[in-house]
């Protein structure tokens, strides 16, 4: 039985992928630092009750969340493709699956088996054969079109089949021999492989695997194809989508609002807390709830909220503008994360072998490699049993390193020293820990500002990770980037009511 759920996915993939547009290259500044449109906020739709969608209404959205993913993904992620679904042997979809196919194509056997044989089934297959091969010609190939319009004539291989002369063998021989006309160079071996099979049912399943395929490459070439043209409409292009979304579903940037609510409050928290006249801080002034005390510029909010994101708390809801990266910006964090373990591995391995040794070629190679192997089974497993491990590890590496150098190795205080300042790195307040964090984030959010993507601004003591955090900001930049030009206008809105409250608002054109 043919594959037709990947064949569906694939094809309306190339259908979805001709209407989406791909981000637009950084464009001109403007007042949010370059990244965000100058646009007037669109209207936001709010309502005092939800408003219940029926049923096809929620397929139809369904179906436009879709469209609007597919297109983000082409635009954020260039190594976008579609992929063959393989399902284990062992598992639930494995098994279901082998046997419906066994029982279809065991059915198809017993029709051909039969006296005269029974060709309802294998006609069946040749027209959705026939109209795969169809699919996959270009426009400009109208004199293949009609070869196999005219050697796959269904008329007349209904009338063979009605007088028992339908010549299977045949058939495939010419369906073969077009398919290796149509097929991408990695499918060769595939098709020629094909050649050598002499049971017509086991032939004919296997064409339709390798149509499959065959679609698939199709579909890629498309997208890549396509890619450049359709860059040039993705902002526009996303943003239409989402406000049809927003009307349908009023009142729908609740966790959006309450994201950037909560990043102005930490800004106002950490850059304005007055001192006392000894220098001390004291309290700041109470603030009523979901008020943001004091004004910042929409940018540096931004900013704040984005870098929330790497440090986002399981449970708390994302906000609605994000949703479509979450699983991107969820992968960065734990990136992020292990970096900082790694650098704060190596700078403290550093003080204690001392920069003779540690500056040794190969020594932080080393000693890296030993780091990143072992925080690779993060969040699995927890920080400490990871530290416990790298603390023995790292240990014994420095020993080797200094015996190859003809140094002596650790002495027994010195290594129980050194394992226990890797092991109090798993406290979230560890002095080193803490620092190679906030170096960390004061890179990333350098990455967030036009032109910040730079090895200069490295802060000192990442030298180590310098390679995976340009990579690591690079990406965290371009998605912000293409996230702002998207919805910009919306934050807009939302800062705008956020920052300058309407009494405010109003006291401050009426003084004027």
């Amino acid at each position: 039985m043919p594959n037709t759920e990947k064949t569906t996915k694939n094809d309306s993939s190339k259908s979805e992928n001709g209407n989406c547009n791909p981000r637009k290259a950084r464009e001109g500044e403007d007042s949010y630092g370059g990244d965000m449109p100058k646009l007037c906020p669109p209207d936001i739709p709010t309502s005092s009750s939800p408003h219940i969608l029926s049923m096809p209404e929620l397929l139809e959205t369904a179906n436009e969340v879709s469209k609007m993913t597919i297109a983000h993904e082409i635009v954020v992620n260039r190594d976008f493709k579609l992929q063959e679904m393989n399902f284990s042997p062992t598992s639930l979809e494995g098994k279901v699956k082998e046997t419906l196919h066994k029982a279809y194509w065991d059915n198809l056997r017993e029709q051909l088996s039969k006296t005269p044989p029974d060709y309802s089934h294998a006609i069946k297959l040749l027209r959705e054969i026939k109209e795969t091969l169809l699919s996959l010609l270009l426009p400009r190939q109208a004199r293949l079109r009609s070869q196999i319009e005219e050697a796959l004539d269904m008329e007349l291989m209904k009338q063979e089949a009605e007088h028992g002369a339908l010549d299977i063998p045949s058939l495939t021989t010419y369906i073969l021999g077009t398919m290796a006309m149509l097929c991408a160079p990695v499918r060769d071996e595939e098709v020629q492989r094909l050649r050598l099979m002499s049971d017509p049912v086991h032939l004919l399943r296997e064409i339709f695997r390798v149509l499959d395929l065959m679609k698939m490459d199709m579909a890629n070439f498309t997208i890549q194809t396509l890619r450049p043209h359709l860059q040039e409409h993705s902002v526009q292009y996303e943003r239409k989508k989402f406000q049809e979304l927003l009307n349908k579903l009023p009142g729908s940037l609740v966790y959006t609002t309450e994201w950037l609510r909560k990043a102005a409050a930490e800004l106002s928290a950490s850059d304005s807390i007055p001192s006392s006249s000894n220098g001390s801080p004291v309290s700041p002034p109470p603030v009523a709830a979901g008020e943001v005390p004091f004004i910042h510029s929409p940018t540096a909010v931004l900013n704040q909220a984005c870098m929330d994101l790497l440090d986002w708390e399981s449970g708390r809801e994302y906000p609605e503008t994000m949703l479509m990266d979450k699983d991107r910006l969820h992968a960065l964090q734990l990136q992020v994360n292990q970096l900082a373990i790694i650098a704060a591995v190596l700078l403290v391995s550093s003080s204690t072998c001392g920069s003779g040794i540690y500056n040794s070629p190969g020594c932080v190679d080393r000693l890296k490699r030993v780091t990143k192997a072992l925080v690779e089974g993060l969040p699995d497993t927890r920080l400490e049993d990871v530290l416990l491990d790298i603390s023995s590890q790292i240990c014994q590496e420095v020993n080797r390193i200094l015996l190859q150098l003809g140094y002596p190795a650790l002495c027994s205080d010195k290594a129980a020293s050194l394992k226990g300042q890797l092991r109090s790195l798993a406290d979230k307040d560890n002095v080193v820990r803490t620092v190679i964090e906030q170096r960390i984030q004061t890179f990333l959010r350098h990455c967030l500002s036009p032109g910040g993507l730079n090895s200069k601004n490295l802060p000192q003591g990442l030298a180590p990770v310098q390679e995976e955090l340009l990579e690591a900001g690079q990406r965290f930049g371009n998605l912000i980037h293409h996230n702002r030009q998207v919805f910009g206008p919306y934050y807009s809105g939302i800062l705008k009511k956020l920052l300058l409250p309407e009494g405010k608002t109003d006291a401050g054109t009426n003084s004027h």
